[in-house]
C-alpha cells in the first residue's frame, strides 16, 4: 500500500505539535509555507536546497592582502576591514573596487561563502580566463542591516569613510568605478547602497538579498532589522528599486528561500534590463556559493 509523500512524513516528525493541534496535511501546509519550524529540513530531505556546486578555478598566486581598522564615527567604534588584491597588482595600484557586505551574524572575514578578498580576485571566470582586474574590499557592518539606526549607521560608514579610504589608496577612484556585491543582509545592503548612491555605484550584485515586503513582516522575523516602521519605508529596497535606472543589477535567489517572494516583488520593481536569476537552492551556504563566481565576474565586467 501506497504511503504519504515523504514532506508529510518529515513535516509530522519536525512539527509534531502541529500535528497535534492541526492534522498531518494542514501542518505540512504550514512548515511548507515557513510558518511553523522546519521548512528548511523539508527541502533538505526532498532535495529543494540542492543548488549545483559552482566549478572554481584560480589564478596559480593569489595577490596580497591588506587587513586593518578604522575608527568609524558613524558606527560609533572600531570597525575591522580586508582588502584583497588581484593577482599581479599591489598596494598602491589603481584599480576598480568592489565593496563586499556581510550577511546577518557575519564580519568582514566571512563576507562572502568559502572565499577570502584574496581569492575570489584570484578567480577565472567561466570562460577560463582570470577575472578582469579588481580589488575588493569587506568590512564590519553590524546586525543592523546596513541601514541607519541610533548610535550606528554602517551605510554613513561605507559612503564617508570606507570608501574614501580605498580612494585614497587607488581604488574606486575616478575614473575608476565602484560595484557592490553582498549576501542575505548583505545582499539588502548592496542593493540599498547603489539605491541611496547611484552616482557611486556602477554596478551591484545581491546573492539571496533578505527582502522583506513590510515592516510588520521585517519586524516579526528580526525586530533589529529596522529602527521603525518609517526606517523601513526609506530604507526599502523594493520601493527605491527604480534608482536603479542606468546601474546594472544582478540578483539571485533560490526557489526554496524564505525571502523568495521578497525578492519576486524586487524583481518585478527592478528597471528593464535586470539579470535576475532564480534557480533550485535556498538561504544556504550551497547556494550563496553556487551564485558567487556568476556575480563577481558580472561586477568585474563592468567595472573594468
Amino acid at each position: 500500500m501506497n504511503g504519504p509523500p515523504r514532506r508529510v512524513l518529515l513535516a509530522s516528525t519536525v512539527g509534531t505539535a502541529a500535528v497535534i493541534l492541526a492534522g498531518t496535511g494542514t501542518a505540512y501546509e504550514l512548515v511548507s509555507h515557513g510558518v511553523l519550524p522546519g521548512k528548511a529540513a523539508l527541502d533538505r530531505f526532498d532535495g529543494a536546497c540542492s543548488a549545483g556546486a559552482a566549478d572554481l578555478s584560480y589564478s596559480q598566486a593569489l595577490g596580497p592582502t591588506v587587513a586593518g581598522a578604522l575608527h568609524s564615527s558613524a558606527r560609533g567604534r572600531d570597525v575591522g576591514y580586508t582588502i584583497g588584491y588581484p593577482p599581479g597588482h599591489r598596494p598602491g595600484d589603481e584599480l576598480p573596487l568592489v565593496v563586499a557586505l556581510h550577511g546577518y551574524g557575519g564580519n568582514h572575514l566571512t563576507a562572502l561563502a568559502n572565499l577570502t578578498p584574496a581569492s575570489a580576485m584570484a578567480l577565472r571566470g567561466t570562460d577560463g580566463r582570470p577575472l578582469p582586474p579588481v580589488a575588493l574590499v569587506s568590512v564590519d557592518g553590524g546586525n543592523g542591516y546596513w541601514n541607519p539606526h541610533p548610535g550606528d549607521d554602517p551605510m554613513a560608514m561605507l559612503v564617508d569613510e570606507l570608501i574614501p579610504l580605498c580612494q585614497r589608496r587607488g581604488l574606486g577612484r575616478p575614473p575608476h568605478r565602484i560595484g557592490v556585491v553582498g549576501i542575505s543582509m548583505g545582499g539588502y545592503g548592496a542593493l540599498l547602497l547603489a539605491e541611496m548612491h547611484p552616482a557611486l555605484v556602477s554596478a551591484v550584485a545581491a546573492i539571496s538579498p533578505a527582502i522583506w515586503t513590510s515592516y510588520a513582516q521585517a519586524r516579526a522575523a528580526n525586530a533589529g532589522a529596522y529602527a521603525s516602521a518609517a526606517a523601513f519605508a526609506a530604507n526599502d529596497a523594493v520601493t527605491h528599486a527604480h534608482s536603479l535606472s542606468g546601474v546594472p543589477v544582478r540578483v539571485a535567489a533560490g526557489y526554496g528561500d524564505p525571502f523568495y517572494p521578497g525578492v519576486q516583488a524586487l524583481a518585478a520593481a527592478l528597471p528593464h534590463g535586470a539579470v535576475v536569476v532564480f534557480a533550485k537552492g535556498c538561504h544556504d551556504d550551497s547556494f550563496f556559493a553556487s551564485q558567487e563566481l556568476a556575480s563577481l565576474e558580472f561586477l568585474a565586467q563592468h567595472l573594468a
